[in-house]
């Protein structure tokens, strides 16, 4: 099984979200993230990713921001983000090889069922998992969760990321990972988490061992 990450891995999608993070922020009456910043915690569970950005502000202001940030996010949907290049052409060459094929993402599942059919790849995935529905990356049980739905064994998957999040999670569920450099965080930050490779195109997946 190929699980792979979903904003800043197949999607350019980190523009959107650091957009909607900002005129949230604005609209409840609080200083916006950085660009740095609001890219940072890409790849958390919305809870998780404002408590580190605002570690100071009331539940009931974060509730209210995180509203905000949904309405921004899917008015920003109008022009909807674009899939990394390559990437159909990867999901297409997977399912020729045989490969199951899943999502591990920080999305609600609204969010990720949304922009699945923007780009026409419902049926592409044999599985999902979003935050809001088991417990925010790094923690593993969303990969646990997915292993264990299709049947599959740890060490016959891979977790393809463009954060530390992403790969510290397959780390902490003892399964292997592929990092993505055309991401959010830096490829020093994935070499910290011993990918077996971190890779500059999606195209270059096809050609590791793990995905042959």
């Amino acid at each position: 099984m190929i699980i792979f990450d979903w904003d800043g891995t197949l999607c350019d999608s980190a523009g959107h979200i650091v957009h909607a993070l900002q005129a949230a922020a604005v609209e409840v009456g609080v200083a916006a993230p950085t660009d740095a910043a609001a890219r940072d915690i890409i790849g958390l569970g919305l809870p998780q990713a404002l408590a580190r950005l605002f570690p100071q502000m009331a539940a009931a202001l974060r509730e209210d921001m995180a509203a905000a940030y949904a309405r921004h996010y899917i008015a920003s949907e109008e022009a909807p983000p674009a899939l990394f290049p390559g990437a159909l052409d990867l999901l297409a060459g997977l399912q020729a090889r045989g490969r199951e094929l899943a999502v591990a993402t920080g999305k609600s599942r609204r969010g990720l069922d949304r922009i699945l059919a923007i780009h026409g790849l419902e049926n592409v995935f044999h599985a999902t998992r979003c935050a809001d529905e088991t417990r925010s990356k790094p923690d593993p049980l969303m990969l646990h969760e997915l292993l264990a739905e299709r049947g599959v064994a740890h060490g016959d998957a891979i977790m393809v990321g463009d954060t530390e999040y992403d790969l510290e999670m397959a780390s902490n569920a003892g399964i292997a990972s592929v990092g993505v450099s055309f991401g959010v965080h830096s490829a020093e930050r994935l070499r910290a988490h011993r990918p077996v490779a971190i890779i500059d195109t999606l195209s270059e997946l096809l050609a590791l061992p793990q995905a042959r």
